[in-house]
């Protein structure tokens, strides 16, 4: 059966290279967690995360224990990491699909506590996460001892993992995400301090990694004793994160070797509907915030706001049909967008048309559709509708 033309490609062999190059640019004293959580980005969890394991990465990460049954029914044999911790009556699931929790709180604790004596597990592995100035989530360094005393010999959680999130790894100074090194160094001398020896330090993300940051990561699990792992997530999909002038400024290698290397996953396209003339005076879209000045050729798209496209885009962002750019004009609506083909020989229904991606020498990238609505590319990824089928390349 033909279906509405509004689609997303993803290039499965892009992801996996990308994994490669992000594995060997962290260097072998770093193991690499691939962040697919949130669909993988919008990208696909199902076909992401079989993906990440092809290309050799251990670990997953999920947002949450819904996401990481799923990852585990796809990727039996990975490790899966919860990042947003566990809820209410999520133990016995955590448990039983062997997923492992962030975790910072007492009551955490006593849930996994409850969920492993009661189906007569012994030991389950998770990460503390310690708060190293975000604020977000995690426990102080200074908070640390009462929580710690809990880990007896009897006690069944074992901490297999010390996390933090370095929240301004793209910023110039580094002075930041330096103090956040020394906090984390003082929590873990008190981890150390009460006989604990957790053996993975689970620090860093695609702006650390391209930016170079894995050898300081390294260097620090290296000090306790432990291997480091960095949980890279917006360059596996093949895009580097944008840093502030100072930092490309003064360009480390390992970040031009990224923007060579790093391949987009992602291509979002619809078809030309139908195509016609229209003459000057004619309104276009809701409330006609578009008035035709001169004879136009106006064409038809099957995708809207519905499907992800943001409607703050209508009157002020182009897509490509034939290789050339073409202005939306009016509003875009739920299901429908319309564009300015005036200029553009020959457009026909049946014409691809690129919302992300390639078309002839012109790109257009989830970077282009940030900037345009005053967001980001994470953001324009994961807004992408659950209705727009993801097909495999």
């Amino acid at each position: 059966m033909q279906t509405r033309p509004c689609w997303v490609e993803i290039s499965t062999r892009a992801f996996e290279d990308n994994c490669r190059f992000l594995s060997k640019l962290a260097g072998p004293q770093v193991d690499l967690l691939a962040i697919v959580k949130a669909n993988a980005y919008g990208h696909s969890l199902a076909l992401c995360g079989p993906a990440a394991v092809c290309a050799g990465l251990n670990w997953l990460g999920v947002t949450s224990v819904e996401e990481g049954i799923e990852a585990r029914r796809l990727c039996p044999d990975a490790r899966i990491l919860v990042i947003s911790g566990v809820y209410p009556n999520q133990g016995h699931d955590v448990v039983r699909n062997k997923l492992t929790a962030v975790v910072w709180d007492p009551w955490q604790f006593d849930l996994l506590e409850e969920a492993a004596r009661s189906l007569g597990v012994r030991s389950i592995s998770v990460h503390l996460e310690i708060d190293t100035g975000m604020s977000r989530q995690g426990v102080l360094p200074e908070a640390l001892a009462p929580l710690l005393v809990r880990f007896r010999r009897d006690f069944p959680l074992r901490i297999e993992g010390v996390m933090t999130h370095l929240f301004a790894a793209d910023e110039a100074d580094n002075r930041v995400t330096e103090d956040q090194f020394l906090r984390l160094n003082e929590a873990l001398i008190t981890i150390k301090s009460a006989g604990i020896h957790p053996g993975i330090l689970n620090v860093g993300n695609s702006a650390a990694l391209v930016a170079g940051q894995a050898s300081a990561i390294a260097k620090l699990a290296a000090r306790f004793e432990m291997k480091a792992l960095t949980r890279p997530g917006l360059a596996l999909y093949g895009l580097v994160p944008e840093f502030d002038a100072q930092v490309t400024s003064a360009e480390p290698m390992s970040l031009g070797q990224a923007r060579l290397a790093l391949r987009p996953v992602l291509s979002w396209k619809s078809q030309v509907v139908s195509v016609q003339s229209v003459e000057p005076g004619a309104a276009i879209g809701y409330n006609g915030t578009f008035v035709a000045t001169e004879p136009m050729r106006i064409a038809l798209i099957a995708a809207g706001y519905a499907d992800g496209l943001d409607r703050k885009l209508g009157n002020r962002f182009s897509l490509l049909v034939r290789g050339q750019r073409a202005p939306i004009v009016g509003r875009i609506s739920m299901d429908q967008t319309v564009l300015d083909v005036t200029e553009i020989p020959d457009v026909a229904p049946g014409d691809e048309v690129i919302l992300i991606g390639k078309q002839g020498e012109e790109t257009i990238s989830s970077f282009d559709h940030a900037r345009a609505a005053g967001t980001i590319p994470w953001e324009i990824f994961t807004r992408i509708a659950q209705r727009v089928p993801r097909v495999e390349i």
